[in-house]
């Protein structure tokens, strides 16, 4: 089930977002045990990550990376209180979306 969970802390005028994405990250190349049948790719294309409505990442991702991802990013300019969104969109059109203040 898909999920977003971000955790946010100040530290030496940076802050610094954590994010764990729950998404499986298939491939296109792996077959079920069960049936041989190829299972289809479904993989996030792409993460935003915006500081007060402000973009400060926007991560291109691709198969390459593991199922439920974990990004970390550091910028400066946010301040206790603050709203983070992170959004994500993957490969078949779904996205997910959430937000969370800083601490």
């Amino acid at each position: 089930m898909p999920g977003i969970k971000i955790r946010t802390k100040q530290e030496g005028g940076l802050t610094i977002v954590r994010v764990l994405i729950t998404h499986p990250m298939e491939t296109g190349r792996r077959r079920d045990e069960l049936t041989g049948q190829i299972v289809p790719a479904h993989f996030i294309r792409e993460v935003t990550i915006e500081h007060n409505r402000r973009t400060v990442a926007n991560c291109e991702l691709s198969t390459a990376v593991s199922k439920d991802p974990y990004i970390s990013i550091r910028f400066r300019g946010g301040k206790t209180g603050d709203k983070v969104r992170v959004t994500w969109t993957d490969n078949l059109g779904n996205t997910e979306s959430t937000e969370s203040t800083i601490a």
